[in-house]
């Protein structure tokens, strides 16, 4: 009887949750739709343009920059942080559908005339995004209307935009969409796709108990379209519209929409989005990718377990083996800690690394800076992470990244003034005020640290390098949104968003971190398995493999081979507006860098220990760190060999956002080494009998 009641809870709880329901989490609820017009049921289709954008340009502009035709009632659906920092900017159009009417419909006319004096520059800025192929980026039901076109392997790709237009240069050369259509081949003429097919995809409802129906694709065609007779349209097709290269006549363009509407039951509303996602390519190469990154992780996790677990376990045991009248003998001759010259107290693999210099603040108090303040910068990478993830970011949610970025950098500010207030301590910081405040405003910490003057000069020079990059990111950032704001681009920040985001940092962040702060020197400091000397002891001379440089160069190889693949796809997304949700493998990877990052530095830091170097804070620092620099340059590759990015501007802004990119990638992966490397040491040196 007893063994029936667990079959019959299972039973149970299969048949209670099997008759639940419940909307997609991560998404928004739906919309129904319907032939009349009802309180749960509406039957007007709305569509909402977005900012237009290029390959060849890095800035976007607003629907309204070009002349095309515009709602007469305009509105603008409420945008948050993200979309506005993205430079989103999203408003309603003259395209108006019926639900279930099919319908060809003529939506404005443009005339451009020759002795007007306003309409040149209009349609030179026209031409413009037609020689840069700007695309459209329209949105129905909160889905973009696609356009799926095939490619190699008889593949369909749907792109979420679709271009204005398309270019024949004046050597005959067809140039992005323009090779679609033989038709368009006169030399220095741009062609003009003002006529859109488009159709609408639905789910109904009548056999599944719920009323309406529910949009499940959009997609459409663009056409050049030369409509001869306004009163009688032809949404099929006929000659190309034509925009001579100069304008020498006038110019007239009617703009025109054909819908239709298909029903399939076979798509679910909570699945509408698969057939975008789906038609992103590469996934075996993400596989394939994260593949070989395992086998990289499994090599180095090998060597770390044989050092921690082989060789450190021998060394320790021989070392605690010695006579402890002998290390005190040795302890009054060396003063403060002895050297271990004598071979038969050998240490790490054989060497004389003494334990009590491992820990001296030599480098100690300058590397402090990075593991301060750049725990927001971890912490809010796997964060967000995760909620992408569980769907949280999804593309439904427009501008969710970039919000729950800025959010949690504000809300992080505890955990980083908790970090940097133990860290200071332990490195006997007294002014923990003034810590806390850099800490706040990016920078590291500075006074009072128990140091000699040389110490305190070395520090000095290190935090001003630190806040001069700190100003570099500053007025990069600012000389960017200057940029922007010259060129009217969408993609400014508006001043009033601006104010914003200082009002949220200092009225939030900044508490935020005295309260951390608070707590972390309320705890006693972290202590040191060894007396640290205070006297440092000199370095014998190193080898070529074992000074800072080679080994630093070194340290970032294996991490950065880890995580190429996948950053190609992040800078396709972001340089060639692709869209991005494979935040699964962006997981995978992200732990894969943690764990390469982690175990390279802890190897170095070995063998400089086993050379009886003990300056490892900096070193570990800048060892994992120095991936952002393999970053950088495969950045300037991709731009040079993938992206057709022309303009001064452009290329300005592009190396701009990779200058703040790569610096905040550095801090983070610096983190990560020193931490690691923190670890390390401290367990190794934590099992040896020093009095």
């Amino acid at each position: 009887m007893k063994m029936l009641q667990p079959v019959g809870l299972v039973y149970f709880l299969v048949v209670y949750f099997s008759s639940c329901s419940a909307f997609y989490l991560p998404g928004l609820a739906p919309v129904s739709f319907c032939e009349e017009e009802a309180e749960d049921c509406q039957t007007q289709i709305e569509l909402f343009v977005n900012r237009l954008d290029s390959v060849e340009s890095v800035l976007p502009y607003e629907y309204d920059m070009f002349d095309f035709c515009k709602d007469d009632h305009e509105k603008r659906p409420s945008e948050n942080l993200g979309q506005v920092l993205f430079g989103e900017r999203i408003e309603s159009s003259p395209y108006k559908f019926k639900f279930k009417k099919d319908a060809c419909q003529k939506v404005c006319t443009k005339t451009y005339k020759t002795e007007n004096k306003d309409d040149p520059p209009k349609l030179d800025f026209l031409k413009m995004g037609m020689q840069l192929n700007y695309q459209h980026h329209w949105i129905i039901d909160n889905m973009p209307v696609t356009w799926c076109y095939d490619v190699e392997d008889g593949q369909k790709y749907c792109n979420p935009g679709f271009p204005i237009g398309c270019f024949v240069t004046s050597d005959g050369r067809a140039k992005d969409a323009c090779v679609i259509n033989s038709e368009f081949n006169k030399k220095n003429t741009f062609y003009v796709f003002n006529h859109v097919d488009i159709t609408i995809t639905y789910h109904s409802g009548e056999t599944e108990g719920w009323r309406g129906s529910r949009l499940v694709a959009a997609t459409l065609e663009p056409k050049s379209i030369k409509q001869t007779d306004e009163n009688k349209l032809n949404c099929e097709s006929g000659n190309p519209m034509e925009v001579p290269g100069e304008f020498k006549e006038d110019v007239t363009i009617v703009y025109t929409y054909s819908v239709k509407f298909e029903k399939n039951n076979i798509i679910k509303w909570a699945s509408r989005w698969d057939y975008i996602l789906v038609s992103m390519p590469h996934t075996n190469i993400q596989w394939f990718s994260i593949m070989n990154s395992l086998v990289i992780v499994l090599f180095l996790s090998g060597m770390v377990a044989m050092i921690m677990l082989r060789t450190l376990h021998k060394d320790i045991a021989r070392y605690n083996q010695v006579d402890q009248s002998v290390m005190k003998v040795m302890m009054k001759i060396w003063v403060p800690c002895p050297r271990n010259t004598d071979s038969s107290i050998p240490f790490l693999g054989g060497r004389k690394t003494s334990p009590c210099t491992c820990f001296h603040p030599d480098s100690s108090c300058a590397s402090s800076w990075g593991t301060n303040v750049n725990t927001r910068v971890k912490g809010e990478i796997q964060i967000y992470t995760i909620l992408a993830c569980l769907g949280f970011l999804s593309p439904a949610n427009r501008g969710a990244l970039m919000t729950c970025s800025v959010v949690l950098w504000v809300l992080l500010g505890t955990p980083a003034g908790y970090v940097s207030a133990r860290l200071y301590k332990t490195f006997g910081g007294e002014k923990w005020k003034t810590n806390v405040l850099l800490t706040a405003l990016l920078c590291p910490g500075s006074g009072g640290l128990n140091t000699d003057v040389i110490q305190c000069i070395i520090y000095l020079c290190i935090e001003s390098l630190i806040i001069f990059f700190f100003r570099i990111v500053f007025a990069d950032f600012f000389l960017m949104n200057l940029i922007l704001w010259v060129e009217g681009s969408s993609a400014a920040i508006p001043f009033g968003t601006l104010v914003a985001i200082l009002a949220m940092w200092f009225g939030i962040s900044v508490p935020l971190t005295f309260i951390g702060a608070y707590f972390g020197f309320k705890k006693l400091a972290i202590e040191q398995p060894v007396r640290t000397n205070q006297i440092p002891r000199q370095i014998p001379e190193q080898s070529f493999f074992t000074k800072p440089i080679p080994g630093i160069v070194m340290g970032g190889i294996l991490p950065f081979g880890c995580i190429f693949i996948q950053l190609f796809f992040i800078l396709n997304s972001i340089w060639s507006h692709q869209m991005y949700y494979m935040f699964g493998f962006l997981f995978l990877v992200f732990i894969i860098l943690l764990i390469t990052c982690s175990e390279a530095t802890i190897l170095l830091c070995y063998f400089h220990l086993c050379a009886e170097d003990y300056h490892w804070w900096w070193r570990s620092f800048l060892t994992s760190g120095f991936t952002a620099v393999y970053l950088f340059i495969y950045a300037v590759h991709y731009f040079f060999s993938k992206l057709q990015i022309i303009g001064a501007a452009s290329t300005i802004l592009y190396f701009g956002y990779t200058m703040i990119m790569v610096l905040i990638f550095f801090l983070f992966t610096g983190t990560i080494g020193f931490f690691a490397c923190f670890w390390f040491v401290n367990k190794i040196y934590s099992v040896v009998k020093v009095d």
